[in-house]
């Protein structure tokens, strides 16, 4: 049985199947190459719609590694909004952690698993799994990086308990994506998530009331508009 919206989702996420792009030479691809990469990628779409492949195997690992050393996190992005109820592909894993955290896995994990992406840099890349995560440090601030009134909050009081790992609760990542979204252009996609978020999961006008002022009015517009019914031509 086929996942719905799985490959309406999956083609989104295409940017061209007919060719590639190797330096500046394009290549044009096969039929049967076109074919191939379009089973591939809806083959792994289903698996991410079921709850397995290598996204959430990735989250699982990390989350358990993370717990059994006594260390505070939260899973966000993408798979925080499946947990609240929007689903929607990604490729990466992101993850709310302290400074101090990210430190002491680092020294406990890199070489056995994972491997920087950038020396010095936070993001990590599971090397079993192929997946790359995201670390988003408490105390930074997201969109623009610029100092604002909210800003990336301690895993200890801004998680919720799932059964598998911790998930970032629904107030703190509502307000997280307005935030980033309102103050940088190229993360759209965070107010587009809010404002899908908002109509899948049927969340209640009166949510703004659990967020911090800087986002309450943006909140109320995105929820506004997520009023109008979808178009089916």
């Amino acid at each position: 049985m086929g996942v719905p919206g799985a490959a309406a989702v999956a083609l989104r996420c295409v940017v061209r199947l007919d060719y590639v792009r190797i330096g500046a030479v394009v290549v044009v691809l096969s039929p049967q190459e076109i074919d191939r990469r379009m089973d591939d990628l809806l083959a792994e779409a289903q698996e991410y719609f079921m709850g397995t492949g290598r996204l959430h195997e990735a989250a699982a690992a990390i989350g358990a590694r993370l717990a059994d050393s006594g260390t505070d996190y939260a899973i966000a992005g993408a798979l925080a909004l499946g947990e609240h109820g929007f689903k929607r592909l990604t490729v990466d894993v992101d993850v709310l952690i302290t400074r101090e955290g990210l430190a002491r896995f680092k020294q406990e994990w890199l070489g056995r698993g994972y491997l920087e992406v950038r020396p010095g840099g936070k993001a990590v890349r599971d090397t079993v799994n192929n997946v790359k995560i995201d670390f988003l440090l408490t105390g930074d601030y997201p969109g623009d990086g610029k100092p604002k009134p909210v800003a990336f909050p301690d895993p200890s009081t801004a998680a919720i308990e799932g059964a598998k790992y911790r998930v970032v609760s629904l107030p703190r990542l509502v307000e997280l994506k307005l935030a980033s979204g309102m103050t940088a252009p190229h993360r759209l996609q965070d107010l587009a998530d809010v404002l899908r978020l908002i109509r899948e999961a049927g969340l209640p006008r009166d949510l703004a009331r659990e967020l911090d002022p800087y986002v309450r009015e943006k909140f109320d517009e995105l929820w506004t508009l997520a009023q109008h019914p979808e178009d089916d031509y």
